[in-house]
């Protein structure tokens, strides 16, 4: 896969994945230190939290980074410049999804029609097995479908999983 239109997708989602549920010990040192790249500002106070560096270790992946979160055209506002993102597609949830099978997330069937037959990784903090048997039987491409612990959020050990899935070599991170 050479040209970035051929590269998968990747499914984005934010409350969890990358904005954490419990600080990060590296970002709240940065801020006693005066050194924290993250631009406070009125709001949630929980962008604090966000790494400045993910944008950019998101990027050198070289897929197509899609919104996939509740946050909608507010993820584009608020989180893409706080960690050095451009403005992304994203994705719009159908307001009824219709009957889900048992344990399937809401999100899972409409990110599947969504990718349309390309290959697609999904980070988020929900994903469960249910999720990823459900795409295997229902994507005709490879996908991943990626839990990100939501206490940490995005890790060097998350993007190394993608770096693997995709045949990459993981040791940009």
């Amino acid at each position: 896969m050479s040209s970035r239109a051929h590269r998968p997708l990747i499914f984005l989602d934010v409350d969890g994945t990358l904005i954490p549920f419990s600080a990060r010990p590296v970002l709240t040192e940065r801020a006693a230190r005066g050194t924290d790249a993250a631009v406070s500002g009125p709001g949630n106070p929980l962008l604090d939290r966000l790494d400045p560096d993910d944008g950019r270790r998101l990027l050198a992946l070289g897929c197509q980074l899609i919104w996939a979160t509740t946050w909608m055209a507010e993820a584009n506002e608020v989180i893409s410049p706080r960690i050095g993102l451009p403005d992304l597609p994203i994705v719009v949830w159908p307001d009824d999804d219709g009957d889900l099978p048992r344990g399937l997330h809401w999100k899972t069937a409409h990110l599947t029609r969504w990718a349309a037959g390309r290959p697609f990784v999904w980070l988020d903090d929900e994903i469960t097995d249910t999720d990823r048997q459900w795409v295997a039987a229902h994507h005709p491409a490879r996908a991943l479908p990626h839990r990100v612990d939501p206490h940490q959020a995005l890790t060097g050990a998350d993007l190394s999983a993608v770096r693997r899935w995709l045949g990459e070599p993981d040791d940009a991170f």
